[in-house]
């Protein structure tokens, strides 16, 4: 066998919004051995609506798990190497299942899923003095009232599935994020399955206090919420229990984090100032502000980076997260036809030498981070006789910049330190002419991760640092690194005078669902 490929090794799954995958790292590197990876299909019941059958999931993992393993054991080696499993996956999805008999008593509720809004206006009521304060909350768990947390949404199906709710009164009823239930069902399910999450994933629900760690009652009373469906939080970095039965048996889980964390960590932003972005379906920015919690006055979120043993402190960090990105050249693909596959992207754009001031909101269900509008829609702004759909498509390369921007310039009036540096990683990072607009209209250099899957790396690393303590999380993943950070080609005038027109756009979405003719306009528009 290479001696490169022997152990030990750790295993990641990294169980995300369109895929599962089991990853088998050399642990304490980046090295990739061997992975397998399965799609997970979206079921969209109604307009807004996102679900996933929770048994699917689950199924999904276990089947990335074996074939990765059989691909290990092909290579020569052995199963019995890998030392430790992290877990990370996507966040805010809610998944819901009977005590007693393991069995979800709802499809999952993905993170993106929007059915939660009449949800919020009912909770906004329910505030002091008629206040209908988003950000009434945010002192306690550093989050606004919104349709993407899952504390929203586990209100929702008590209000809306009586098996839910009934559960909830019976006290037999078990809640937990995507780790929660993988974590669950791989260490037994209903025979001796632990009913645990990590304070990364805990701190998306709405339901833990951000400074004491623990499940808050007061929130749970704003949410009419039961104490008894929620799990044990935990560090990020500890056993949490051991794999049950398959091919993995008896190996133990030892660390969880959300996606977003796991590719801080993975991305090594381990020190206060340093934040890196991913871009995938969404695009999300986290920046570590150390021990210290800051709360924003800017829009951004409050959340948790991460914790390495029970012991240790915990991280926090600032959160901006674009709801579209990688998702918008889908809708160029499958709704508009523009486009006929995303490999094209990269060609198409590079054949224009700009978007021709063409500017594309791709707010499809509203805007997130900083503006959180619920009510924003999609806009594209500039259009000529002159435009074509090379401009079209170089335009929303440039909307995910952008939005970009909005969240670091967010950031540095929260934390008064500007960025010399951005991380980056995610399916998009692929495309370098992305990779230089992102850097020109920023005004910021870009390093790209040297390996696209830093979320399993960051669980991997956390992972791995339980089972062997003396492992500098910190330290170099490989023995060269050669990558060379993008720099920006453009001048500020012409940055910033760009930037000026994409707020007027931004201006454009804003309130759309909301937004009513006045009488004059109506006159108007019937006298015509």
């Amino acid at each position: 066998m290479d001696y490169q490929l022997e152990g030990p090794y750790v295993g990641a799954i990294d169980e995300g919004t369109t895929s599962a995958r089991f990853m088998i790292f050399k642990a304490g590197t980046d090295d990739v051995v061997c992975f397998h990876q399965i799609e997970v299909p979206s079921i969209f019941a109604k307009e807004g609506w996102c679900e996933q059958d929770p048994e699917v999931i689950i199924n999904t993992v276990n089947e990335c798990i074996e074939n990765a393993c059989r691909k290990l054991r092909a290579l020569g080696g052995k199963v019995k190497d890998i030392v430790a499993i992290g877990i990370t996956n996507q966040r805010e999805s809610t998944v819901i299942w009977d005590r007693k008999t393991g069995k979800p008593l709802a499809n999952a509720i993905i993170w993106l899923d929007n059915r939660t809004g009449s949800t919020v206006e009912d909770l906004l009521k329910t505030i002091p003095n008629n206040a209908r304060n988003i950000n009434y909350l945010r002192p306690l768990c550093g989050l606004p009232i919104s349709p993407y947390f899952s504390g929203v949404k586990l209100r929702w199906l008590r209000d809306n599935m009586p098996t839910v709710k009934k559960a909830m009164d019976d006290d037999t009823a078990m809640f937990g994020t995507i780790d929660t239930w993988l974590m669950y069902r791989l260490t037994g399910g209903v025979h001796g399955g632990v009913h645990k999450t990590d304070v990364t994933n805990a701190s998306r629900t709405m339901l833990m206090n951000i400074e004491t760690l623990n499940w808050d009652p007061n929130l749970l009373k704003f949410f009419g919420l039961p104490r008894g469906i929620l799990p044990e939080i935990c560090s990020s970095a500890e056993h949490y229990g051991d794999i049950a039965d398959g091919i993995l048996k008896d190996i133990p889980i030892t660390a969880d984090l959300g996606d977003q964390q796991a590719a801080l960590v993975g991305q090594q932003c381990l020190a206060k100032g340093q934040a890196k972005a991913t871009y995938g379906t969404g695009c999300f920015l986290l920046y570590n502000t150390g021990p210290a919690i800051v709360h924003s006055t800017h829009g951004l979120l409050t959340t948790v980076g991460y914790q390495i043993g029970r012991s240790a402190p915990p991280f926090y960090a600032l959160e901006g997260s674009v709801a579209i990105a990688g998702a918008a050249f889908n809708w160029l693909r499958d709704n508009i036809g523009l486009i006929q596959n995303t490999s094209q992207i990269e060609a198409m754009a590079s054949t224009v030498d700009n978007s021709l001031d063409v500017y594309f909101v791709p707010a499809f269900n509203g805007l997130y981070a900083p503006y959180w509008n619920q009510d924003a829609r999609g806009v594209i702004c500039g259009l000529s006789e002159e435009t074509t759909s090379e401009h079209i498509v170089r335009a929303t390369l440039e909307a995910v910049c952008f939005q970009v921007r909005d969240i670091l310039d967010a950031m540095h009036k929260d934390c008064k330190i500007p960025l010399a540096k951005l991380m980056v990683d995610g399916g998009m990072t692929v495309n370098n002419l992305f990779l230089q607009l992102q850097s020109d209209l920023v005004g910021i250099h870009v390093l790209r991760a040297k390996i696209s899957e830093t979320t399993a790396l960051g669980a991997a690393m956390a992972a791995y640092k339980v089972v062997e303590p003396n492992y500098n999380m910190e330290g170099p993943l490989s023995k060269s690194d050669k990558r060379v950070p993008i720099k920006p080609k453009v001048k500020s005038s012409e940055r910033n005078l760009r930037y000026e027109k994409w707020k007027m756009a931004i201006e454009r979405s804003l309130n759309w669902e909301t937004s009513t003719l006045s009488q004059g306009e109506r006159e108007s528009f019937d006298g015509a």
